[in-house]
């Protein structure tokens, strides 16, 4: 290990751009094309090396301390060499086309072990800080060729959902835009590396069952805020929503996507802009927004029923059936709270099943006029996380009006 971090890893590359291909320090012209060829064979074995060189540092390396100040050695070792290699490109005035493949091959490693440290080992960066201008340069250049590649090689899926536009839109602004309003981070740069790379390795071949799209999922993955794609997606919903007629299987359909949009996954600290809300909190807001409106609108619509009038036929026949209280939560948040009613002992009977035995069959849902007491004390213990938020709205909602009494 000693003899490793003694030695300096980057000593050929280094060697190689501020004084091989220096023109001031080396007559660059008198370097022959086989020597030339043999440099370009080499970066990208070296890139290789590199990299296996920086997981065997770090993996031998057990304080977190040791390991950052490496990393960002590392980092900003190469963003000097990359800085210097573009000096070089810059005063080299010679039109030979091999030396114009050495720069291309040497700048895309370059940027390809950078991407490898920030993608691998981005806790250990400050990513908060401003990129520097040359590497901004490079960057943009990189992103550039990825970006008219994922362009014209997208599956026709891709190509064809509206957000894909959106995000080439987002994308091709940063990368032609000459002055940005706003300080360009390592963080920027990372989280556009991912967005990118990612959007080359979507599989969008095989049939879609799930409720989003593979592009949706991996946009939520990576908290991709952008204004002009939340607004696609709530409208989206929307139109899934308003397909049906019913308000209930309005209800079912939003309750749905919920679901769906609560159970994908997320990565944790990405964020296409820092500034604004994440994508998380304002769709969940929407979702919560459009459940409420629709409870309501079930309410308004179950309420006037009740004060019907029947005519002496219906009476007759409804004379001896129980009249049952019309209860606006599920059955799934009834039986939390009857159960926690019972193992708090605040209703008390011979056993929780007595309980929901005694009251289940009184009571009815806007959706259910037979309720199973035995159906609803089993699904009390398996409730979903959103029937436990609504059930505990419901009760602070009962404790904040006792209050106003």
């Amino acid at each position: 290990m000693k003899n490793i971090v003694q030695s300096y890893p980057l000593e050929w590359l280094d060697l190689l751009i501020t004084v091989t291909l220096n023109p001031t320090k080396t007559k660059v012209r008198a370097i022959t094309n086989e020597q030339f060829n043999n440099i370009i064979n080499r970066i990208p074995e070296e890139n290789i090396r590199l990299q296996k060189l920086i997981k065997t540092h770090v993996f031998s390396t057990t304080k977190e301390a040791e390991i950052a100040l490496l990393i960002k050695q590392y980092h900003s070792s190469l963003i000097a060499l990359l800085d210097q290699t573009l000096e070089n490109q810059k005063e080299d005035t010679s039109r030979k086309l091999i030396l114009k493949k050495v720069f291309k091959v040497l700048l895309s490693n370059i940027d390809e072990l950078l991407s490898f440290i920030e993608t691998r080992f981005s806790t250990n960066l400050i990513l908060d800080e401003r990129v520097p201008e040359m590497y901004l340069s490079v960057t943009k250049k990189e992103l550039k060729k990825k970006l008219d590649k994922l362009k014209s090689n997208a599956s026709l899926k891709l190509k064809t959902h509206p957000a894909f536009e959106i995000i080439l839109k987002r994308l091709y602004h940063f990368i032609n835009s000459t002055q940005l309003h706003y300080k360009v981070t390592f963080r920027d740069i990372f989280y556009k590396k991912t967005l990118v790379q990612g959007l080359g390795g979507l599989e969008y071949n095989k049939e879609e069952v799930e409720a989003y799209s593979a592009l949706d999922e991996f946009l939520i993955y990576l908290n991709f805020n952008s204004k002009a794609y939340m607004n696609l997606f709530t409208d989206h919903i929307a139109k899934q929503i308003n397909r049906h007629d019913s308000t209930i299987e309005k209800m079912d359909t939003l309750l749905y996507y919920y679901k769906a949009f609560n159970q994908l996954h997320r990565k944790p600290e990405m964020i296409l802009n820092p500034k604004f809300h994440d994508l998380e909190t304002v769709l969940g807001n929407w979702f919560t927004q459009e459940i409420l409106y629709l409870e309501k609108k079930l309410h308004l619509s179950v309420v006037p029923l009740q004060s019907k009038k029947k005519n002496p036929i219906d009476k007759q026949a409804t004379a001896k059936e129980k009249q049952k209280v019309l209860c606006m939560l599920s059955t799934d948040q009834m039986g939390l709270i009857l159960r926690a009613s019972d193992e708090l002992r605040i209703l008390v009977a011979k056993s929780m099943s007595q309980v929901f035995k005694t009251i289940v069959p009184n009571l009815s849902t806007p959706y259910k006029e037979d309720l199973s007491y035995d159906g609803m004390r089993s699904k009390s213990y398996v409730a979903e996380e959103r029937d436990k938020q609504i059930a505990v709205e419901t009760l602070e909602r009962i404790i904040k009006k006792i209050k106003e009494y």
